[in-house]
């Protein structure tokens, strides 16, 4: 008989590669927004000049929206699959809910319990995602155990 943990593994995985594959947009064009007024207004920091401004903000925006991308893939093959991710794919994980996690402390204060409440829904299903998919399970979790040597 299977577990909720075996049974959920899979859709848990799936829901979080659209969450992630639909924020990797959202966060591209918040950045665009936020280039368009830095360009618009000529902001600079510390005399920094504005034009650097802008394609700094592009960059991370960019930057941003690739690794969600990655992130999100990482997920939808672990959901495919019914896999764990490889270390290189947990890291890229990791990395990315303790990004949320700062994202959510920030945007506390900054924005409102709104954005705090995504940010940490989006946590939440990247760590169910790794959880689900736990060292036990890589090592084969659902096979029998073999009798222990004897002495």
């Amino acid at each position: 008989m299977q577990g909720v943990a075996e049974v959920a593994r899979r859709p848990i995985a799936l829901v979080t590669a659209a969450v992630l594959f639909l924020e990797a947009p959202g966060i591209v064009a918040i950045n665009a927004v936020m280039a368009g007024f830095v360009e618009a207004q000529s902001m600079s920091l510390d005399g920094m000049d504005p034009d650097a401004m802008v394609a700094g903000t592009w960059g991370l925006g960019i930057g941003s929206g690739v690794a969600l991308v990655l992130c999100g893939l990482v997920a939808l093959v672990a959901g495919i699959r019914d896999r764990r991710p490889g270390r290189a794919g947990r890291g890229l994980l990791i990395g990315c809910a303790v990004v949320h996690g700062i994202l959510g402390a920030v945007a506390v204060g900054l924005i409102g319990w709104g954005a705090f409440a995504f940010l940490m829904a989006v946590v939440g299903l990247v760590v169910l995602t790794l959880v689900a998919y736990g060292k036990a399970y890589g090592d084969g979790a659902g096979a029998p155990e073999e009798a222990p040597a004897a002495a």
